[in-house]
């Protein structure tokens, strides 16, 4: 079996969200198929890293100019086009693609989120059968930011959610089927495109990966991690330092606050400028030593989509975690049992100092009682085989 997996971004390392399913996905469908990898890439380190990706029979790299694309998706702003594919787009993609269908014999087109189904609905692939890895339904989330926001932001914020929201409905109804992380986000899809076929899969974690490599860390230190020019991660990291550091301060002095994730904004920056006990890590290798070197975790994200696996991350890496009711939504209810669920800067600070008061060693035991075998990439995965090969099938025979 042949598999052509188009992604908006290269997934290799696995050290984001995206990166990160994407990544294992693509481990997993190498188990089954050769996989053939068409990925934009945004800087020149990702690029370099184009040839390293495992798991791949090729690999082919177009590189994204986002302010130019930035420049022609506002002048389409009267169109019905979304921005996101303005955004997400190089020049001779389908130059790339063509040569690609030529090479090789593809049974089946995996497109990686909303951004890059447009491909898969477009010549050379538009006869090929594709399934959609959503992942999470883009279009909610603008509808969420569209909420938050003021001026022109909340006219392109809403424009956005609906014209993705209409390209969503017929590649989810095109698809064979189109994948995504939890029921929530399948009921979503499924009001936006009834007729689609919907399936969960969910995410995982790696425990070996994060599983620590020392003892629990005795210092104080709470620490978020994420992709810092992300709005919801932004805005979640401004309530956190503004409403409820304060009361975690004025209860243990010594505490600290640690921001590790790659192209921390100016905003992110400043926070860090106006309070000494913040401290702005930025872009790192890997995460797991500032995980490891932290005694609690949080997620105060309240516009919070999919699942958010910097969860399963930390508990993995022995840390407890703090989180608000947005995530725990997203979140299975066996992981939500283990975390303190605070809605509000003062319940909030009240979770963390009371994890904090603890000994090292019971953060450590509350954190190891998260029930983290079952969600291992593996087993998350094992569905992605029979759904691939019915959708590789004549429509026929995967409807017999």
């Amino acid at each position: 079996m042949r598999i052509l997996f188009l992604t908006h971004r290269l997934p290799y390392a696995p050290n984001r969200g995206d990166r990160i399913r994407a990544f294992y996905l693509l481990r997993e469908m190498s188990r089954f198929a050769d996989v053939s990898l068409f990925s934009l890439v945004h800087d020149d380190d990702e690029l370099a890293k184009s040839t390293t990706v495992p798991f791949t029979h090729d690999v082919t790299c177009r590189r994204v100019h986002y302010l130019a694309n930035l420049a022609r998706g506002a002048t389409r702003l009267a169109t019905t086009r979304p921005l996101t594919h303005s955004l997400l787009d190089a020049a001779d993609i389908h130059s790339d693609l063509r040569a690609l269908v030529d090479r090789h014999p593809f049974d089946l087109v995996v497109a990686f989120c909303s951004g890059m189904a447009r491909f898969a609905l477009e010549p050379p692939l538009v006869d090929l059968p594709f399934v959609l890895d959503m992942v999470d339904v883009d279009s909610v989330k603008w509808d969420q930011l569209a909420t938050v926001s003021r001026g022109p932001r909340r006219w392109i914020y809403r424009r956005e959610a609906r014209t993705l929201r209409a390209f969503e409905r017929t590649a989810a109804t095109r698809a064979r089927a189109s994948l995504v992380v939890n029921d929530r986000e399948r009921i979503a899809l499924e009001r936006i495109a009834p007729d689609a076929r919907v399936v969960v899969v969910p995410a995982g974690i790696d425990l070996d990966v994060f599983k620590p490599s020392g003892p629990p860390a005795a210092e104080p230190i709470v620490v978020f991690c994420g992709v810092m020019n992300y709005h919801p991660n932004e805005r979640a990291v401004a309530w956190f330092a503004g409403d409820v550091w304060p009361q975690v301060r004025s209860a243990i002095p010594d505490a600290r606050f640690m921001i590790v994730g790659s192209s921390p904004t100016r905003a992110v920056k400043q926070l860090a400028e106006v309070d000494a006990s913040i401290e702005i890590v930025g872009q790192v290798p890997s995460v797991q030593p500032y995980l490891w070197k932290s005694a609690v975790a949080v997620a105060p994200i309240h516009l919070a989509q999919g699942i958010q696996t910097k969860v399963f991350e930390a508990l993995a890496a022995g840390l407890p975690s703090v989180i608000t009711p947005a995530v725990a939504r997203g979140l299975p209810s066996s992981v939500v049992s283990v975390c303190s669920v605070a809605e509000g800067a003062e319940p909030f600070a009240r979770a963390i100092i009371d994890l904090l008061r603890r000994p090292a060693e019971e953060r450590r035991r509350l954190a190891a009682s998260a029930p983290l075998d079952s969600l291992r990439w593996s087993e998350q995965l094992r569905e992605v085989e029979p759904i691939m090969r019915s959708a590789a099938q004549p429509l026929a025979v995967a409807a017999g």
